[in-house]
């Protein structure tokens, strides 16, 4: 086993470990936000905005991670992410004891970290990963968050009970184990991810584009020397430049406008992060009123909780048969195959009629399956069409257009199913999957097929 092959291993068990824990945190703390807004401050109206929050600070906060990574490397950067995770979940306790909603806003935003470092930590796998297995990396990062988002709510009874015991409000328990848990997750994040595999991935970028101009350079000399009468080489000057150069996006620009010119300038870039974001858009937007739609034919809280479960099981689950996919099918054909998933499942969620039906459960499923799909092959695609020095920055930039649009399509979910149904909800998603996908598709091909072609 080579160096770099012990390193990637290494760092694929850290960063498992990292997920599995990170997102025990955040799914038992956020599990009961909504619940502690109706109770223990006694607003309804306002139980949506924790969740709201939650999302949003995941997108905001998604950035300083991409600048901590591009500057110092992964470790600081998904460790900060943690960190802020375990921080709010913190404030959030303290606002449930003290019933102070504004705190726990702000708490809640801040848990997003633990959000935004479960996402990023995917790219992590990536790093030193060989691009014939890049996908699989990535994937069983996405795999290791099935723990967590299982488990994390199940936590929220004995949490209370443990919060009892310590003199707070039971429902604040489920923060208090939040705390502990991202606590841990970014102690194993600071502790074992070393070496950083994108410091690694840098250093190895930069040895080869010095070797290429090296050689480069010695190939100049001798055809010079041959053209002045000295001995043929019989090596054409260049042939050996078969590494580009290593370039650092200049700081001045800012690390969100570096990565929005690096996916501008690859067509590749622009179809995986409209992959990315329209398949999680399209996930959330109909998984948040499912619910719902549910309860407003009876289902009790039991079946809803399993058809949540079904979904949850979709989404994680089969990521590493999406993986393998991606590196021996190729990710654009699992990216079509993802859009089909999800334009199954809207039409078959958004005809079941209210309560529980076997169609919705189907539909809830493919919805996770289709975004597994979409997450992984966009994510990779994403990772391969951009050098390694753009990479955090483009990551970053993808994570927060894809947070802000969930946080948008939920918030526009609620009007949409109170004004015109659940269906008419399904099937404004079934045009947001084609219509910007088919649109990117064609061109992204055809510039890879340009390019092969060359």
């Amino acid at each position: 086993m080579s160096e770099v092959e012990a390193v990637q291993r290494r760092t694929v068990r850290t960063l498992i470990a990292g997920q599995v824990v990170g997102g025990l945190g955040v799914s038992a703390a956020i599990a009961v936000g909504a619940v502690v807004v109706t109770e223990v401050f006694g607003r309804d109206d306002l139980s949506g905005l924790v969740q709201s929050a939650q999302v949003l600070g995941a997108a905001l906060l998604a950035m300083p991670a991409a600048s901590l990574a591009m500057s110092h490397g992964r470790r600081l950067g998904l460790g900060l992410a943690y960190g802020l995770g375990a921080a709010g979940a913190l404030i959030a306790l303290v606002a449930t004891q003290l019933e102070l909603f504004p705190l726990l806003l702000v708490g809640t935003a801040l848990l997003g970290g633990g959000t935004a470092a479960s996402l990023q930590a995917r790219y992590g796998a990536t790093d030193l990963a060989p691009p014939q297995a890049r996908g699989r990396a990535l994937s069983v990062i996405v795999w290791a968050q099935t723990v967590g988002a299982v488990a994390g709510p199940n936590l929220a009874g004995p949490a209370g009970d443990l919060a009892s015991a310590l003199g707070f409000e039971p429902l604040a328990g489920p923060f208090l184990v939040g705390a502990v848990v991202l606590g841990l997750a970014a102690a194993v994040i600071l502790l074992w991810l070393r070496p950083d595999p994108l410091v690694t991935a840098r250093r190895l970028s930069e040895a080869a584009a010095g070797a290429s101009a090296v050689g480069s350079s010695a190939e100049v000399s001798a055809a010079e020397g041959a053209a002045a009468g000295g001995a043929a080489t019989g090596v054409p000057a260049g042939s050996a430049a078969g590494v580009p150069p290593v370039r650092r996006p200049a700081r001045r620009t800012g690390v969100l406008r570096a990565g929005w010119e690096a996916i501008a300038a690859s067509p590749p870039a622009v179809l995986g992060l409209i992959s990315v974001v329209v398949g999680h858009t399209v996930m959330v937007t109909v998984m948040v009123m499912t619910p719902v739609h549910m309860t407003h034919g009876g289902a009790s809280i039991s079946v809803i909780g399993f058809v949540i479960s079904v979904h949850v099981a979709g989404m994680f689950a089969f990521s590493p048969v999406m993986g393998w996919l991606s590196d021996n099918v190729g990710r654009i054909p699992v990216i079509l195959g993802g859009v089909l998933i999800l334009l199954v499942s809207v039409a078959l969620s958004g005809t079941a009629h209210e309560g529980h039906s076997p169609g919705l459960t189907a539909g809830l499923f493919l919805l996770g399956l289709g975004w597994s799909a979409c997450m992984v092959a966009g994510s990779t695609l994403l990772t391969d069409a951009v050098g390694v020095a753009e990479r955090p920055a483009v990551q970053g930039a993808s994570d927060l257009l894809m947070g802000l649009a969930a946080a948008g399509g939920g918030a526009l979910a609620g009007l949409v199913v109170g004004s015109y149904g659940y269906g008419v909800l399904n099937a404004g998603a079934a045009v947001l999957l084609v219509a910007p996908v088919a649109a990117m598709l064609i061109p992204a091909c055809r510039s890879l097929s340009n390019t092969r072609s060359a």
